[in-house]
Parts: C-alpha cells; structure tokens; sequence
C-alpha cells in the first residue's frame, strides 16, 4: 500500500482529493502514509480519527498534505463545519472513511476503494469482502493508525484489491497515465 501511494503521490497536484473506502484494516492509512512520503510532507502521517484532520506541510517545492478521517461525521453539513475546502486549493486533500460525505469539496476526484478478500478468495454482493469485513459497530480506527490486523502481526500483508475510480474532469483525463503509472504497485481495474 505505501508502494501504491508513493506512485499515486506522483500524479497528484495541488486541488485534487482522493477519497478513501474500505473495512478497518484494509490499508487506507498505510496508502496515506505512502502519499505523504511521495509528496515529500512534514510527517509521521498517522490516522486522524480524533483530530478529525492533520495538515502536513511540505517540505519541498510540492503541496501539502490534508489528510482527514470523516468516520466520525454523520453528514456534509458537518463536513463543511469543518472548512476543509479552505486548504483544498494549495493541498493535496486526502479523506478516509469519505464516501458519501465530501465529494462536494471538489468538481473532481479520485475514489479509491480497498477491498480484502474473504478467507475463501470470493468477495460480497457488493464488491467488498464477505460477512465481519465491515467496521465494527460504535468503534473507529485507533489512534495511530488503526487495530493491528487479525492475525497478529504482519498479518496486514495479504493482497489487497485496489479499485481507482476517477470522477469529474480531471481525472477523465488522468485516466491513462494512472493506469501506467501505478501498474508496477498494483494490479489495477
């Protein structure tokens, strides 16, 4: 995931965000944090869970990093309480936990959805993976970049399906050279 975000890093500019889907576990801090060290940001890149959002600032000529956590918002009122399109012009913005929330920051973005597959290798009606994949109820992420993965220890290094969707414009025209670029990361869709 932090090879995949390195390589995404390189196609995103100032004004783009990226929203973030997937179960708990599935990698979507650990793509962040491969953003952040591709954009070349003031780190470490954790999970904002509790602060909501952490702007890290860049340390070279590129944008800076807006990475935000919208599981614990309930609407996109809330979303604009919190005046994250503000930042979003001279920032990469990056939103996990978004879907359905925030694409009204910007006429453009680029949906990224992380799946795991089930234990049987099949994956649920919806596309995702089969029954328990899902966040638990009344829980987050935890601070500093969510639960350790079932299994234990390095057991985060199972495969990963990886779906980019871009919407709006921008990433119309990106399409192409994403699919170049990221194909030595990641299998992509």
């Amino acid at each position: 995931m932090r090879a995949l975000g390195r390589r995404l890093a390189g196609l995103l500019r100032p004004g783009d965000l990226v929203v973030l889907n997937g179960p708990l576990g599935a990698g979507k801090t650990t793509l962040v944090q491969g953003i952040g060290a591709g954009l070349d940001v003031r780190g470490p890149v954790t999970s904002p869970t509790f602060v909501i959002a952490r702007v890290h600032p860049a340390l070279g000529a590129g944008p800076a990093l807006v990475h935000a956590d919208a599981y614990r918002l309930s609407s996109p009122a809330e979303v604009d309480d919190l005046d994250l399109d503000a930042d979003l012009e001279s920032s990469v913005m990056v939103v996990e936990w978004g879907g359905g929330l925030v694409e009204g920051l910007a006429p453009s973005w680029l949906d990224i959805t992380i799946v795991m597959p089930d234990p049987d290798g099949g994956l649920d009606a919806a596309g995702g993976p089969g029954p328990g994949g899902g966040p638990e109820p009344g829980g987050g992420p935890e601070p500093g970049g969510g639960p350790e993965p079932a299994g234990g220890p390095g057991a985060g290094d199972e495969p990963r399906i990886v779906r980019l969707t871009g919407r709006g414009e921008r990433w119309a025209a990106a399409a192409g050279s994403m699919r170049l670029a990221l194909s030595a990361a990641a299998q992509v869709f």
